[in-house]
Parts: C-alpha cells; sequence; structure tokens
C-alpha cells in the first residue's frame, strides 16, 4: 500500500516515521518532495576502470560545494549528490525515489539505485546523470525528487542496518565491503 499525505503526515507525527526539515508544503498526494543539498562528488576523468574489488577510487572522488549561484552538471556527466532531508524509515515502511519529471523533461536523470529499505535511516545520495547534450544547472535547496513510501504487510525480518545506515551528505560507493 502506497502510503497517502494523511497517513504521512500521521505516521510522522507520531515519530514513526522521520523527515527533518520537512516544511509541510513538501508534503504531496502521495508522495514527500526532497531537496537538494550543497554537496557533490564527482569521479575525476583519469580514473582508468572502477574496480568495484578497490576501495582506492572512492578516496578519489572529487568533492564540489554548492554555492547558492547553482551547480552546473554537464552534458554526458555522472554526479553523485545528496538530500537535505535525513530521514528514518520504521522496520515495516519501505520507500523508492523518484525524480521530478520536470527535471527529467530537461534531461537530468535522479536515481537513487530506486529503492530505500525498510529500517533505514540517513540522508539520500542520489545520482544524477546529464542526458542533454548541453549543461543543466541546478540549485541547493531545490526540491529534486520525490520519496515514496510503501507500508509492508508485516515489519521486516532483518531491517536495513547496511554499510549506508546513517549516512549524512554525499556518500560514494561502499560496494568494495560486500561479502
Amino acid at each position: 500500500m502506497i502510503l497517502n499525505d494523511k497517513t504521512i503526515r500521521k505516521y510522522i507525527s507520531e515519530g514513526l516515521l522521520v523527515i527533518d526539515p520537512l516544511d509541510d508544503i513538501q508534503i504531496q498526494p502521495s508522495s514527500v518532495d526532497l531537496r537538494l543539498g550543497y554537496d557533490f562528488l564527482i569521479y575525476p576523468d583519469d580514473i582508468d576502470i572502477l574496480d568495484v574489488r578497490d576501495p582506492y577510487f572512492s578516496n578519489r572522488l572529487i568533492k564540489e560545494e554548492a554555492s547558492s549561484d547553482g551547480f552546473i552538471i554537464k552534458p554526458k556527466q555522472f554526479v553523485l549528490a545528496t538530500t537535505i532531508e535525513y530521514i528514518k524509515l520504521p522496520d515495516f515502511i519501505t520507500a523508492f525515489v523518484e525524480g521530478r519529471s520536470s527535471l527529467g523533461r530537461l534531461g537530468l536523470f535522479i536515481e537513487n539505485a530506486g529503492w530505500v529499505d525498510a529500517g533505514f535511516e540517513g540522508t539520500i545520495t542520489l545520482e544524477f546523470y546529464n542526458a542533454n547534450s548541453v549543461p543543466i544547472k541546478i540549485y541547493p535547496e531545490m526540491r529534486i525528487c520525490q520519496l515514496v513510501f510503501a507500508q509492508m504487510v508485516d515489519k521486516a525480518e532483518k531491517p536495513y542496518r547496511g554499510k549506508y545506515q546513517g549516512q549524512r551528505g554525499t556518500t560514494g560507493s561502499k560496494i568494495f565491503l560486500d561479502r
């Protein structure tokens, strides 16, 4: 079951669902708009290969801070970003991230691998790809994506407590920690 605005507000007021900070205007009929943070990570052009077993490439990410003047994503560029909002999902709610249609129509693809497991808490790292042939300028604090919540039939037997739990700010891949 997808949560509606009334249920989202109820769960927030009961402390079952945490989204902080949150302005009521961000709550949509069946989602919550999340806003773009200020820090970005970019893979440098001089990396020959991204080896998923090698933690070295994660240490080479270039960190950039955006100002209120905005951040430019070049054509065909891949960029990691973050939400301002810190979320905490209970063990019976999962969520998925959707890019805003208005940005998709400009050629900006927004993902976070699509899914947020029940029990996750932290800011959401977003993956951007500019599919356009011209640069796209985005601004911190703008509404960047939507978080859609789904209530599970029962609590997760093993809720998320993984390697990204509690992350704050833009976080690079930790796939090298996989067993």
